[in-house]
């Protein structure tokens, strides 16, 4: 099998995990400590610097990150065509909206839960 056959065999199978639970059990098999952590400084760097309100510099800091990790996940945020990073961070913030709109809904129509 070529490479690009095992990545869309691995990008197949993350898409059939159904919840949190199974995502973070598969994770923890697949990867070592040091890998899954590494994972996850880049999620945190991504979600802060999509917020936009920490240097590199401050981002480093708070995360124990490397300032070449942090302009490493800026440009796949901002400049490569793969769009991971944004695609997900817009799903979640959509997801955010929709809730909050869900309770300001239930609010205005006295609804209690």
């Amino acid at each position: 099998m070529d490479e690009e056959h095992h990545h869309l065999s691995l990008c197949e199978a993350v898409v059939l995990l159904e919840n949190t639970e199974e995502v973070a059990n598969f994770l923890k098999d697949l990867c070592t400590p040091q890998e899954l952590k590494a994972l996850q400084e880049r999620w945190e760097v991504c979600q802060l610097l999509d917020d936009g309100k920490l240097s590199y510099r401050q981002i480093s800091k708070q995360t124990g990150c490397s300032t070449t990790t942090i302009g490493r996940v800026s440009r796949f945020l901002n400049n490569e065509p793969y769009k991971g990073y944004r695609n997900l961070l817009d799903k979640i913030k959509k997801e955010k909206k929709d809730v909050q709109k869900n309770i300001e809904a239930i609010v205005s129509n006295g609804t209690t839960m």
